[in-house]
């Protein structure tokens, strides 16, 4: 099956609320130092009003709330097949803990190479709060087919 069939599928908005004790882990499992991202009173003295997300933060968010594999793998692709090509972030503001976010994701584009080896689809993604726009990323996922296992 192609994933072109794909382009132009939508999740389901879903909301999600960014708690302190997951932006503090997240912070340390990537090697994070800088206090303002696990310790209220150091983002507070840095001049944010609580603890700063780090930027790749909202690309976990993203994963867990957007089953892009499961999505994949309902729709006959092979996900054994699939690799992470890329992604890219805007941030319009900041991420804080104490956030609520609404999320949208939605397969935007496809394209393929070498004859249909090699599938594309991009996958776009935006978080809001309250009306106003925090973030949009954007990620690519490679189909090999035919490749060998």
């Amino acid at each position: 099956m192609s994933a072109e069939s794909l382009k132009g599928y939508q999740w389901p908005e879903s909301s999600v609320d960014v708690e302190r004790g997951r932006v503090a882990m997240f912070a340390k499992a990537i090697g994070e130092t800088d206090p303002v991202y696990f310790d209220v009173e150091a983002a507070r003295a840095a001049g944010h009003r609580d603890l700063l997300a780090p930027p790749t933060f909202v690309f976990g968010l993203d994963l867990e709330h957007s089953d892009t594999l499961g999505v994949l793998e309902a729709n006959g692709v092979d996900v054994s097949s699939v690799l992470h090509g890329e992604q890219k972030f805007v941030y319009h503001r900041p991420v804080y803990a104490g956030d609520t976010l609404e999320l949208q994701a939605e397969f935007t584009d496809y394209f393929s190479k070498k004859n249909g080896a090699l599938e594309f689809l991009v996958r776009r993604s935006q978080l809001s709060s309250g009306g106003e726009l925090v973030a949009e990323m954007e990620s690519v996922s490679v189909i090999r087919n035919g490749a060998p296992s």
